[in-house]
């Protein structure tokens, strides 16, 4: 593993002040919806499609806490959304990015290396006005630039207020706190350069396949920061092993590089993933031998240990303080995308210490499919 601290945010190429929304493209987005709104307690906010004037597609957004989730599904079959949802599945197009001048920032980027998916584009409605660019990044994955501080609206313009029928409790989800993306081997180090050279960002951590790696399979991580810290993405890719890599499973699914998983904040992850297993939320879960040795690896911590071994929730340490995760079963039928809820106490690091049981865990996994 190495470390590197963070660059200042002067670095940057512009400044970001955090995540706006992240888009996913899914085959029917009423469904997913609920299924967002019932099992992780979103509440729908806010929604596009030919109620209100957009003809080709409809979009859901879904809020807790700052975590914006946008759902859109193709109304026909030669639509861009359907290409996407065919040949993908269900999952993430577009990790949009909070900035307070898209112009400015566009064009530095674009200056920089950046290829284009949008030029700056003024949308308006009774609530004001937005502005939005975008960006590619790493296989059919965009950037959109979203400016807002002239909007007053629901999200942008061209939706509309709505509330869902079902008013699930929220689950305790406070924001994003990194989300991964899978390459392929030998095409990381290309996606670390371009968030570098086009973005600015520093790399603020590395693992290699010592670090994360079991009997059978390994990866290799660099994690990307942008200076404030609020936008962190990790950057995967498979390592030589006797077996396939989770990686590789995901690459051979999704058929493309994208991102593998979110990472969602909360403060109280013992109440989180209680409601969330409530819920019908499925967890990967590490053998209970795990928690015999936790707390001589990491220390005293604030949680009782009974809980965490029941719920599944791993335990980390570092310099700074320490960490509780636990990730999800994919949620869709193809084993790519998936969810971490995480809970940071005084940690800046992603777990290192649990990768062993994690990745054995998602080996189980793999095996009962057949994909290991």
């Amino acid at each position: 593993m190495t470390l590197a601290a963070a660059e200042p945010a002067v670095t940057d190429t512009f400044p970001i002040n955090g995540t706006d929304f992240v888009e996913l493209y899914v085959g029917n987005a009423k469904q997913s919806a609920i299924f967002y709104e019932s099992g992780f307690g979103f509440r729908r906010v806010a929604y596009r499609g030919p109620e209100t004037g957009t003809r080709d597609r409809a979009s859901y957004v879904l809020q807790q806490g700052k975590i914006r989730l946008v759902l859109t599904t193709a109304l026909h079959p030669d639509h861009p959304v359907a290409d996407h949802v065919l040949r993908h599945g269900d999952g993430v197009h577009d990790i949009a990015l909070w900035v307070d001048d898209v112009r400015d920032a566009y064009a530095k980027a674009i200056e920089r290396g950046a290829r284009s998916a949008q030029e700056p584009t003024v949308l308006r409605d009774q609530h004001g006005e937005a502005v939005i660019a975008a960006i590619h990044t790493y296989g059919e994955t965009i950037h959109s630039l979203v400016e807002r501080g002239k909007y007053r609206g629901a999200f942008l313009p061209g939706f509309q207020p709505v509330s869902g029928t079902l008013q699930a409790e929220p689950a305790g989800l406070e924001h994003i706190d990194h989300c991964v993306g899978n390459v392929e081997l030998g095409r990381m180090n290309q996606w670390v350069a371009f968030y570098r050279d086009v973005l600015g960002f520093s790399q603020i951590i590395g693992f290699d396949d010592k670090d994360i790696s079991t009997e059978y399979s390994a990866l290799m991580s660099k994690v990307m920061a942008n200076g404030n810290g609020r936008i962190k993405f990790p950057i995967n890719e498979p390592a030589e092993g006797k077996k396939k890599s989770q990686i590789d499973e995901y690459l051979d699914y999704y058929h493309s590089p994208g991102v593998q998983h979110i990472a969602l904040a909360c403060n109280d992850i013992i109440g989180t993933v209680t409601r969330l297993h409530a819920a019908g939320v499925e967890f990967l879960h590490v053998p209970t031998n795990y928690y015999d040795t936790v707390l001589e690896r990491v220390g005293k911590i604030d949680e009782d240990l009974a809980p965490l071994r029941e719920l599944g929730i791993l335990v980390d340490r570092d310099e700074e303080g320490y960490l509780l995760q636990i990730f999800s079963k994919p949620v869709q039928d193809r084993p790519t995308l998936f969810y971490e809820i995480i809970q940071r106490k005084g940690a800046k690091s992603f777990g290192k210490g649990n990768f062993k049981a994690l990745f054995e865990a998602i080996e189980r996994e793999q095996a009962a499919r057949g994909n290991l």
